[in-house]
């Protein structure tokens, strides 16, 4: 196991912030479309983080033409140019899920940690 730490730790990036469920972050993704290569920004909630090193991930939510769209990151893909945190939220939990159920303002609008 401590070979496989060696091979994946040159992969892991140091430039991520410190994210936890419940902020609002803006992940700037690179798209490919056809030929050419473009920079897309994701703005919403972390629903979700899975750390487990070099397959750490984060589920972001948010409400597009009110529809809820949610979208997992890879945080050490080469796909993910930045991430940066907006706002901190406070939540009591570590899995959001229950923002799935819930409609318009309440949707979006968590308290602010200080």
């Amino acid at each position: 196991m401590n070979v496989l730490n060696e091979i994946v730790a040159d992969q892991l990036r140091a430039d991520l912030p410190v994210i936890v469920p419940g902020d609002t972050v803006k992940v700037s993704a690179k798209v490919v479309e056809g030929n050419r290569e473009r920079v897309q920004v994701f703005e919403g909630l972390v629903m979700r983080m899975r750390n487990a090193g070099v397959a750490s991930s984060i589920t972001v939510r948010r409400i597009a033409s009110g529809v809820g769209v949610e979208r997992t990151f890879k945080l050490h893909s080469p796909r993910i140019e930045k991430v940066e945190v907006v706002r901190h939220g406070q939540v009591r939990r570590a899995k959001l899920y229950f923002l799935r159920n819930r409609v318009g303002k309440a949707a979006t609008t968590l308290r602010e940690r200080r």
